[in-house]
Parts: C-alpha cells; structure tokens; sequence
C-alpha cells in the first residue's frame, strides 16, 4: 500500500511497547485518525526520537480499509511550540485545543481551515496578546465546521443586553426566561467579527467574554465539561440542554 504525506499535530499519545506509540493525531489533508507508530521510541529511525504531545510535524502514513488504525511510518516534527513548555496558561491552553479537537472531530474528515487557525494559535500561545482573538476564531471555526455554531442574527439591534437560547443556539431579547443566558450585546457583535474574520476593532474584554460563552456553549454540545475547560475560562454560563446542530458552514 502507498505511504501518503500529510502535515500533522500530535494531539494524543500512548506507549504501545516499549519501542512503538499510538498516537491521535490532527492532519490537515486527513483530518482526525490513530496511528501505530512502530518504532518510534527508538533512537535511530524515521520518527526524529518519538512523537511528543502538542507537536507538528510531516507524515507518513498508510491507511487501511479493513482498520481505524493507520500504520505511521514517517514522522518528521518541524515546530515544537516551546512556550507551551514554559507558560501554564499557555500549557493548559493548548490542553484544551488537543481535548475538544479529541472529542469534536469525527476520524477521517478533513478540515484544513480548522487546521491552519490551531497552528496559528499553538504558535501564538504564551507570546502576543492577540492569544484571546485566535483562540476565539479557533473555537468558532470548531464549532462552524462540525455544525455546531450559534445563529448569529440580532433579535434587537437597540437592546444593550441580549439572551442566548443554549437549547437553540440563537439569541433572543432579554426577558429573563430560566434556561436563557442573559448577555451583553457586545459579546455578539464580537462573535459576528470572529465569524467574519474582522475582530481587529474588538475590545480584549469582548473576546473574553466571548470566548467564555462559545467555550459554554461547545461544554453543552459535549454533554460534559472537561477539565482543561475550567483551567483555561474558569467559571461558565451554567444551564441549557445539548444543542442542536446546524448545517456545517466548511468551505
């Protein structure tokens, strides 16, 4: 069977043997799948001494069709994102990009949109302060590209505060309806610019807020809430039953 080359981020890893990993990975031709990777604790070899955690690298894969476990035959890590090794928030940032990447992506359907903005913010992790915007874009783009975004029409354009209907995933005007989050509508307007790539003009507590509000909202579509959420947003909007989805908005 052919090897076919993909770029790719480690997003999970387990010993195998005392020479071989599995390991999860993101590819960006790919999208999610496991691999065996036979070998690749050894020193010498095709896999640059083991494939660690949060790295990227080039591939080498053969897929096969009567398994959902790919044989890796090549790893060649180009970026090791080392500030992810420094910064605890960055550290746990990056946690949380790996955990819901893990658990949102069905295997083997690529997104090379999504791929492209979570490089971004791995390298961006721990350096600039426009850390708040990529990860805003990144979980937007998760939850666009799995069908899961929130309807972005406004109910009340003269309204200061809004409601988000969490069940629905729309916004509705604020009457204090038990389920509803009541929220500013800035935090709107801000995910309208993260949708249409504009978030240049958006003030840093917006994305925050707005960032904590889709982190909520991905936390209901999971059914629970991981760890690695609560490090990196601390307390969310609590309530609200599993959304449904909407059509996928991939281009």
């Amino acid at each position: 069977m052919a090897v076919e080359h993909d770029q790719a981020i480690c997003i999970r890893q387990w010993d195998f043997s005392e020479t071989s990993q599995t390991v999860s990975l993101f590819a960006r031709r790919f999208g999610g799948l496991r691999a065996l990777a036979k070998g690749s604790r050894r020193e010498r070899g095709s896999f640059s001494g083991g494939i660690d955690l949060l790295t990227a690298g080039e591939i080498g894969i053969i897929m096969k069709r009567d398994s959902d476990l790919a044989t890796l035959t090549e790893w060649d890590v180009q970026e090791t994102f080392t500030r992810l090794r420094d910064d605890l928030q960055a550290n746990r940032a990056a946690w949380y990009v790996a955990d819901v990447l893990g658990r949102m992506l069905p295997p083997l359907d690529p997104h090379p949109r999504l791929f492209d903005v979570t490089m971004e913010l791995l390298r961006t992790l721990g350096h600039v302060e426009a850390t708040e915007s990529v990860m805003l874009r990144f979980q937007w783009i998760l939850l666009e590209e799995t069908g899961w975004q929130p309807d972005l029409q406004d109910p009340e354009p003269e309204a200061r505060t809004l409601a988000f209907d969490p069940q629905e995933g729309v916004w509705t005007t604020d009457t204090g309806e038990p389920g509803s989050w009541r929220v500013r509508r800035g935090t709107l307007v801000t995910l309208q610019a993260a949708a249409a790539g504009a978030l240049e003009r958006q003030d840093a507590v917006s994305v925050q807020r707005a960032n904590k509000l889709l982190a909520a909202h991905i936390r209901n579509v999971l059914g629970e809430e991981p760890s690695s959420m609560t490090w990196v947003f601390g307390r969310l909007p609590v309530g609200g039953a599993s959304p449904r989805p909407r059509s996928s908005g991939r281009r």
